[in-house]
């Protein structure tokens, strides 16, 4: 239920602080005891650029197995959206990978979805970061992750700061794809309460996405339509960490839809391969099981 390129220099919404880490990162192994937890910060806004508006913070809760460029590019496509619809600022951006009690299909260990996340946004973005809290825990629902954050943006580091030298509350907002806005409009699957604390006290963006009736989902969440942001994909993009998994199992390329370290580090670990996907399609063909890959991928999709 938690499930969502980068920004050249010159355009980046954001000025970060001195990173005194690498990028985004965190050091993985400082993050694996919980009492040595630091949360990550080097790439947050450090002053308002206008100090009339209302600063923003955006978060994507999510599997992240593997992380994949729609995931990157749904912040840009935020960053977008905030800045030509909305009277926010946006001070910086986290990736927030799930924790290994979630037990989802096809779901890699936190330790390496954690570290496929940093060497994504490493490699492709300025003002990005992913922070291990939740992946550490045992499972936490979204409302409180999003605690989490506001907690340490505004009780602990005290908001943003200002031209002016003022202190400034920052929203904390949920950025995630059309999917997510069906569960929520499913009658079951959220507790009203969870669902007036996340759209109600911080609010979501929402990325359309290709096959979801966003309409129909939107109508049975009036009660907080004012905090429900919903960005239109000008360019269709619709990868998804399915379809990467079912793409490795049958050895067919992620080239140009994963960022290319994050398939180097996959194929070093032996990411999400599984007993069939070791043999060739002509030792499968002999098993009288050689279906081209393309033809059964969208069935094995459905299963997914």
């Amino acid at each position: 239920m938690q499930q969502p390129l980068s920004l050249g220099q010159e355009t980046s919404p954001l000025q970060s602080e001195p990173e005194s880490q690498t990028n985004g990162s965190t050091n993985a192994a400082a993050t694996d005891d919980t009492n040595t937890y630091v949360f990550p910060h080097t790439r947050l806004k450090r002053v308002m650029n206008d100090s009339s508006k209302t600063p923003l913070l955006l978060v994507a809760c999510g599997s992240f197995s593997p992380i994949t460029y729609l995931h990157l590019r749904m912040f840009e496509m935020a960053a977008d959206y905030v800045k030509f619809n909305t009277e926010f600022e946006i001070i910086g951006g986290y990736l927030s990978p799930v924790s290994d009690a979630y037990r989802k299909a096809g779901l890699a260990s936190a330790e390496h979805r954690i570290r496929m996340c940093e060497i994504a946004v490493d490699q492709t973005s300025n003002w990005l970061m992913v922070d291990p809290w939740e992946a550490k825990k045992e499972y936490k629902p979204t409302a409180v992750v999003l605690d989490h954050f506001d907690h340490e943006i505004n009780v602990v580091r005290g908001g943003v700061e200002t031209y002016t030298g003022e202190q400034k509350p920052v929203r904390v907002a949920l950025l995630a794809g059309a999917d997510l806005i069906q569960t929520m409009s499913t009658p079951g699957i959220w507790s009203d309460k969870d669902l007036d604390h996340i759209l109600g006290r911080y609010g979501t963006f929402i990325v359309e996405r290709t096959g979801t009736d966003i309409d129909d989902a939107l109508a049975s969440l009036q009660p907080w339509k004012a905090n429900i942001h919903v960005i239109q994909q000008l360019i269709q993009n619709d990868v998804s960490s399915t379809k990467i998994r079912l793409f490795l199992k049958r050895e067919m390329s992620v080239q140009y839809l994963v960022p290319a370290p994050v398939i180097e580090y996959m194929q070093q670990h032996g990411l999400y391969e599984d007993d069939g996907a070791a043999s060739s399609i002509h030792e499968r063909e002999k098993e009288g099981k050689g279906k081209s890959p393309a033809r059964t991928l969208a069935a094995e999709e459905l299963q997914g």
